[in-house]
């Protein structure tokens, strides 16, 4: 992941980047913005940098997937038909729109994204990237901004000094619940100790992919 690269050298990140045109905007019934995810990292001396991304969109594009799968109803507030009605049948809002999360907050930081990470850097907005892909079904065809923010030309000498005083707000964090990227990395450690459980349909379509 670019981000935990970049913490990795100490310095702070922001990443974010269009995709297909998925999910309708705030008031809207037709899609329009992409799931647009949003990532940002802060580097911790001596333990795993403070991590998070997600879409905004109220779930991710693969989480809808996984459900029609698995022939699941979806939680309400996730998406729409396409005739913009609210749906839990997965496969209804896959072919008809996602919504962003936290309404109209959401929808504008999509229609941000959409602006920073296309026109601005020359590249692809996501009703753009899905005009490219012409009923294909292939990935996203975007761009991505990155901003990299290095704490020595802040704060020359001060910075280890200046970026130790984030730890007292993380410890408050993790003590009201958890940091967002907690899960994360006890997730990841588990994985490379104990491996991974695959649900069967999901094997089957790995093993398919390589036929």
């Amino acid at each position: 992941m670019e981000i935990e690269a970049i913490t990795d050298a100490g310095m702070v990140a922001l990443a974010c980047n269009p995709s297909h045109a998925w999910v309708a905007p705030a008031g809207g019934s037709k899609p329009l913005f992409g799931t647009n995810p949003f990532a940002f990292g802060w580097p911790r001396a001596g333990q795993a940098p403070f991590v998070f991304d997600f879409a905004t969109s109220a779930v991710a594009r693969g989480e809808i997937e996984l459900y029609r799968r698995e022939g699941k109803p979806i939680p309400l507030g996730w998406g729409i038909d396409d005739g913009g009605q609210p749906t839990t049948d997965a496969a209804a809002v896959l072919s008809g729109a996602m919504l962003a999360f936290g309404g109209h907050k959401g929808s504008a930081l999509s229609a941000m994204i959409e602006l920073i990470a296309g026109p601005l850097i020359g590249d692809f907005t996501s009703v753009e990237s899905q005009a490219w892909d012409n009923g294909a079904g292939a990935l996203p065809y975007h761009g991505e901004l990155i901003i990299i923010l290095d704490p020595q030309r802040f704060l020359g000498a001060q910075a280890p000094e200046h970026l130790a005083r984030a730890e007292p707000l993380f410890t408050a964090m993790a003590q009201n619940g958890r940091l967002p990227s907690q899960r994360r990395y006890e997730a990841r450690q588990r994985s490379q100790q104990q491996g991974i459980t695959l649900p069967d349909t999901l094997y089957r379509d790995l093993l398919a992919l390589l036929e």
